[in-house]
């Protein structure tokens, strides 16, 4: 099928052709992906472009790094949620209000340069939030690109007083045009060069004469693609449950090991992915376990406290297991 390329797919090729900077060269192939039509027969150009945005984005992150800190965050705690979105929909405020950490919070565009890193409490463990520079800022590409891609959750922010479903909008395209869709995305023909990512909105509440309008919005528009929740940084209204949903969609369990006659300590527990079984949590407390594993006694999802169960036993949130060797 031919690609039917209109004149200014050519126009935009010429920009990145003659581009000076990263920033030049990226607009252009971002332009060239907008203008293109979507059909099968620009499937693999599609695909080239994206991978020329990756690798330019990238290659201007590592030069970047030499003169200053390292873009990559180092995952700690129980997982990694980076908070997205446009200037001044409030992610640094609902960081400052999860994490107890102050990072530079304004009423004017673009406070946030480079990325805030907290830890969230939440029950007996830390879920560590990174608070992204806005999304619509070339240099948040730089900063963001290796985040975005690897962290496990997005928590899309939006501002419920100022048309919340153009500003989910512009951050989904943003995002697409770093090759990062959601899962749940419907992407036609083969997602070559696409990295999908589970998303999550967050409706912050800003005028509340506009909230209920703001929300409602949204859920039409996107309530079939994702959950969301309405909270206020300011106030901090909704937070706790806002902690709990985060929590639920990192697909997470705590389980609790414990040696023989010893009393179980429930202030460390191993982090283990949903569905994992004995024989996992085994290997996460110590490479060999898995090996010399005889059983496990268990409380918590057995059929009774104390069971006797072996390596395949799938294991659910707060289990406790006594390991014997």
């Amino acid at each position: 099928m031919p690609a039917n390329l209109p004149p200014q797919y050519f126009e935009a090729e010429k920009r990145f052709r003659e581009g000076k900077s990263s920033e030049e060269k990226v607009e252009a192939l971002e332009a060239m992906l907008a203008i293109m039509p979507k059909h099968k027969g620009t499937d693999h150009l599609q695909a080239d472009l994206r991978r020329k945005i990756a690798r330019i984005t990238e290659e201007a992150e590592r030069k970047a790094a030499t003169s200053r800190k390292s873009f990559y965050i180092r995952k700690e705690g129980a997982g990694q949620i980076a908070l997205v979105g446009l200037p001044n929909t409030g992610k640094s405020l609902i960081l400052a209000s999860l994490a107890n950490v102050h990072p530079e919070v304004a009423d004017y565009p673009f406070t946030t340069k480079s990325p805030n890193v907290g830890m969230m409490p939440f029950e007996n463990i830390q879920i560590q939030i990174v608070d992204l520079p806005a999304v619509n800022m070339y240099e948040s590409r730089i900063w963001s690109n290796n985040i975005l891609r690897n962290a496990d959750l997005l928590a899309i922010v939006v501002d419920l007083s100022s048309n919340p479903v153009e500003q989910a909008d512009t951050t989904l395209k943003e995002l697409e045009n770093m090759a990062i869709v959601p899962e749940t995305s419907n992407v036609e023909h083969s997602p070559v060069g696409l990295r999908t990512r589970k998303m999550f909105l967050i409706g912050n509440m800003g005028d509340l004469d506009f909230e209920e309008e703001g929300i409602k919005s949204l859920n039409g528009k996107y309530g079939r693609l994702f959950d969301s929740i309405k909270v206020s940084a300011e106030s901090k209204e909704n937070l706790e449950e806002l902690k709990r949903q985060l929590f639920a969609y990192l697909d997470i369990i705590r389980v609790h090991t414990k040696s023989p006659g010893v009393k179980v300590d429930l202030s460390d527990p191993v982090i283990l992915k949903q569905g994992a079984t004995v024989k996992d949590a085994a290997e996460a407390v110590h490479k060999d376990f898995k090996y010399n594993l005889r059983y496990a006694v268990l409380w918590g999802s057995g059929k009774f406290n104390g069971q006797r169960v072996g390596q395949d036993h799938i294991l659910k949130d707060n289990d406790v297991i006594e390991l014997h060797i």
